[in-house]
């Protein structure tokens, strides 16, 4: 290059004073630095697996290392136009003696934001790598790794193309040349002889391109931090040399740690190796399946309640991650509570598996702050770890400015970079919608083991985002374990669908039933046929008895049934089965029903009750889930109470593991009373009372009626669960306890959800034409319910791009992880606020009553307390809570409380208001709310 060449090289930058600790970054400085930074993903990062798939990209074994730093590196080459340029007039001010002007009156500020700089890359880097020889398939796949590296992947638009003519792009031989020269000294800078030698030789799967722009936006984010990469003005002083000294400092901060490396192939019994116990059948069945598969695919596990999936799962994933070549696992859970307990599991695995890496494991959940384990991880400064672990705002560039790279792994769109997480299916899910930054939830996918637990609990719309999700990691290659009590064969074969589609396209796969139960189906890309096993479960049937406790009218005479009548049946049947003592679990449909069970029980048994549900105060609700477990778990640590009756709602249905002596519940669909059901007699080693040695169950919130006429359900069941499902259930229920019969558990399970989940005539005659109504009403909600899902899905129907290119063709806006939860669960915007009470000397913690200050400026000092004080409201509250509920103005500066909006109450009577709701706190019961008349 000429002087002049060199000089106005020199003058391009990337990073202002303002963003460069005081000096400004000349544009190649901040690629190389990328570059650098991309380096050290590869070495110590990257999973096998995935360098494997980068390698096959880049020509062969070897080659994807370079290729990989110089994409995560080019991706800023589009600030080498006056559009971005102009930005600081500071360091514009010596462009136009060098020779690169434009003029102000064509390229204004709002100029500069329609044509960002990442739009203005992949055009800028199309034009150097035709003009190089690269082929069209190849500049296709790589551009929008450039204009995409802000989160979002959009089709040009007319006026983009108007600017991208314009002076906005550059003009003239000088522009050019530089912009070439860029993209030159760059690719020269990594060992490169030439920019047609960096072509990549194939175009990987979109997955992969998606896994990959993820890596880019991770390696600009830390290469943006200028406390490691301080600004360089000088372009002598450029050099990759340098860019790897200050990576290597970067990284080392990053705590980004390597993952599972170098396993080697478990052998023998894996579950007696990691677990201290032999493998039951079921688990030596799947882990053989594992070691079968003839390449990373889907296993879909299906077992009874308590027989040891979560132990299967792990055993698995250690198969497949040694066999496969990769660094990490993903357990997406039901919910937030059956997390904790998984991530002590998880913890306890790897501390086997890979000793220490047990502290690089990462909770993922929004209470994951009141979790004692993870408090403990994080040194018990829960405040601290939580401002660390924040959500990067998706509408802000200046990720890095406000969160440095040593807390990388450390937020809700960045936790899935840990090698080792649990978290909400909800975190998998996202990865499945089209917002932004979708990128760094795919990467960090890459290269792990998924394992999805209790899956037959997506209901159709969640279907759609776990299957849209499954086709992205069959795509990748990456293997999933899906684990179920049992799937209806419907909703089986379209998960294994979903999966295969991504991994084979244009494939139809029949499916094979399981011939027995448990079961196991493995399928992979290139397999001749799934494989299908079942064996026999380490237990014996168990017969339960299955009786109905008719639900009394909730109306007599046209006034409401007194809330003591409609309890009685459930207060007298405990009556005559507690007499000689036991435990027993009642779950009711709603948060009301369980409360009004709860207070009517008052009287009989005042001191052998408790209450569990969502309504409670975060710690109330762990600690008494965890004072259950002790008492009613395998491994208590507490003694059995002689009597319990234990009132709870849906919370005690997923991986709750306690042992009730027997079951009421009201009624809901068959696969998730088997759930239910998976409570009773689930230990083998409870000692109970003589009088309670047979199993039974007791179904309520329906009413059969008489004449063979169709049953009466319970409003607020028959709202949630369906009529068409509960009609079907209740045929069997009453197929049973009519003729004093009973369920052999776990073998009639498959039998049974697949009878209410089939074609077939299963009502009796009197009940047909209600049936066919409500299966004609089931169906079109099905379907609408599953169109709703489509304007958010990542990929649109009949989309078979081979790139990136317009990915965001309509973009999903979440502003909060709140906002993309309701998105992917169809469910309204869920609130949560921290309870509080206001005094006359001021605000005070609602437990242990803590002054807070007349504005609440002292609740940083009670975080603790106040993290178990905050619950989410009712969905019913939600409207009210956006509108009348907000943050203390105090609260502005701290990075949690800024974002949750405080529940005000009476100190005294533990009263308030939302918006046009009366609610009541009480300690023993939880939130209760009327409308204001």
């Amino acid at each position: 290059m000429s002087r002049g060449e060199i000089n106005r090289l020199g003058a391009i930058w990337a990073k202002s004073a303002g963003r460069g600790g005081g000096v400004k970054n000349l544009l190649v400085s901040h690629m190389l630095d990328t570059a650098a930074v991309a380096e050290w993903f590869w070495d110590t990062y990257l999973a096998e697996s995935v360098k494997r798939a980068l390698d096959e990209a880049a020509g062969g074994r070897g080659k994807g290392r370079r290729l990989f730093a110089w994409i995560c590196g080019i991706h800023d080459c589009g600030k080498a136009t006056p559009a971005f340029q102009r930005i600081s007039h500071a360091e514009a001010s010596v462009l136009s003696p060098a020779g690169l002007a434009w003029r102000e009156s064509m390229v204004t500020a709002q100029v500069s934001r329609e044509w960002s700089h990442d739009k203005a890359g992949a055009f800028l880097l199309r034009q150097v790598l035709r003009k190089a020889g690269w082929s069209r398939s190849a500049i296709d796949w790589i551009c929008p790794q450039v204009s995409g590296h802000h989160g979002k992947l959009c089709a040009a638009t007319p006026s983009d193309l108007t600017h991208a003519m314009g002076e906005a792009q550059g003009q003239g031989a000088q522009w050019a040349a530089v912009q070439r020269h860029v993209v030159e000294v760059f690719t020269r800078g990594l060992g490169f002889e030439s920019v047609a030698a960096v072509m990549p030789q194939q175009v990987p799967p979109r997955a992969v391109q998606l896994a990959l722009l993820g890596f880019v936006v991770a390696a600009d984010w830390i290469a943006s931090d200028a406390e490691f990469f301080r600004g360089i003005p000088d372009l002598d002083r450029v050099g990759m040399s340098g860019a790897r000294r200050r990576a290597g400092r970067a990284w080392k901060a990053a705590r980004l740690s390597g993952g599972l490396r170098g396993l080697e192939m478990p052998q023998g019994d894996v579950v007696a190796a990691r677990f201290g116990r032999p493998a039951r059948p079921s688990q030596v069945m799947a882990v053989e399946m594992a070691r079968a598969m003839g390449g990373p695919g889907l296993l879909i596990a299906e077992a009874p309640m308590g027989e040891g999936k979560t132990v299967t799962s792990l055993a698995c994933a250690e198969v497949f991650a040694a066999r496969f070549g990769l660094s990490g696992v993903f357990m997406g859970m039901p919910t937030q509570a059956t997390c904790d307990p998984m991530f002590t599991n998880l913890r306890a695995w790897l501390a086997k598996v890979q000793p220490g890496a047990e502290d690089d494991a990462v909770l993922l959940h929004g209470k994951r702050s009141f979790n004692r384990e993870w408090k403990a991880i994080q040194a018990g400064d829960w405040g601290t770890a939580d401002a660390r672990f924040r959500s990067v705002d998706e509408l802000s560039e200046d990720c890095c400015a406000r969160q440095g790279p040593a807390d990388f792994v450390l937020g809700a769109k960045k936790g899935l970079f840990a090698h080792y997480v649990v978290g909400t299916i909800d975190q998998l899910l996202y990865a499945a919608t089209r917002t932004r930054h979708v990128m760094l939830r795919t990467a960090g996918l890459a290269g792990k083991v998924v394992i999805l637990d209790e899956v037959h609990a997506c209901d159709v719309y969640m279907s759609q985002f776990l299957c849209e999700a499954l086709y992205w990691l069959g795509q990748a290659g990456v293997p999933v374990i899906l684990l179920s009590a049992t799937l209806p064969s419907a909703q089986r074969a379209r998960l294994a669908e979903a999966y295969m589609s991504g991994a084979e396209p244009g494939r139809t796969i029949t499916l094979p039933e399981p011939g027995g139960y448990p079961s196991v189906t493995g399928l992979w890309a290139g397999m001749d046929a799934p494989l299908v096993d079942s064996c026999t479960p380490y237990r014996a049937d168990w017969p339960i008895n299955i009786r109905v406790l008719p639900e009394p009218p909730a109306r007599t005479g046209g006034a409401r049934t007194p809330a003591a009548v409609l309890e009685a049946p459930i207060v007298d049947l405990l009556h005559e089965r507690l007499a000689g003592g036991g435990c027993v679990l009642v779950i009711r449909n709603t948060v009301g029903r369980a409360q009004r069970t709860y207070e009517q029980l008052a009287a009989a048994f005042p001191d052998d009750r408790v209450i569990l549900h969502g309504q409670l105060r975060t710690a109330a609700r762990a600690e008494r889930t965890e004072t259950l477990i002790d008492q009613l778990g395998p491994d208590g640590s507490q003694p059995r109470p002689e009597r319990l009756i234990v009132v709870a709602t849906q919370v005690a249905e997923q991986s709750f593991d306690v042992d009730a002596d027997f079951l009421i519940t009201d009624i809901t669909s068959m696969d998730l009373l088997m759930q239910r059901i998976g409570r009773v007699f689930r230990h083998l080693t409870t000692i109970r009372p003589r009088h309670l040695q047979q199993p039974a169950v007791y179904i309520t919130a329906f009413t059969p009626a008489p004449g063979g006429k169709a049953p009466r359900f319970e409003y607020a069941t028959e709202f949630i669960y369906g009529r068409h499902l509960l009609l079907r259930t209740a045929a069997k229920v009453l197929e049973a306890a009519e003729t004093g019969g009973s369920w052999s558990i776990p073998s009639d399970v498959p039998r049974l959800v697949a009878d209410v989940y089939g074609d077939q005539t299963l009502v009796p005659a009197g009940w047909k034409a209600v049936a066919e109504q409500a299966s004609a009403d089931w169906a079109s909600k099905q379907q609408t319910r599953a169109d709703a899902a489509t304007p958010f899905l990542l990929t649109r129907g009949g989309e078979h791009s081979t790139n990136l290119d317009g990915l965001h063709y309509a973009a999903t806006e979440a502003p909060t992880e709140d906002h993309l939860a309701a998105a992917v669960r169809d469910g309204d915007l869920s609130i949560e606020v921290v309870l509080i009470t206001r005094a006359h000397s001021g605000y005070r913690t609602l437990t242990g009553d803590h002054p807070l200050g007349p504005d609440g400026a002292a609740a940083e000092i009670h975080l603790d307390t106040l993290a178990g004080d905050t619950m989410r409201l009712p969905q019913r509250l939600t409207a009210d809570a956006v509108t009348s509920l907000a943050p203390l103005d105090s609260w502005t500066g701290h990075p949690w409380l800024r974002n949750t909006r405080a529940l005000i109450l009476d100190h005294a009577r533990l009263m308030g208001t939302v918006g046009s709701f009366d609610v009541k706190y009480d300690h023993t019961i939880g939130l209760t709310y009327t409308p204001r008349s």
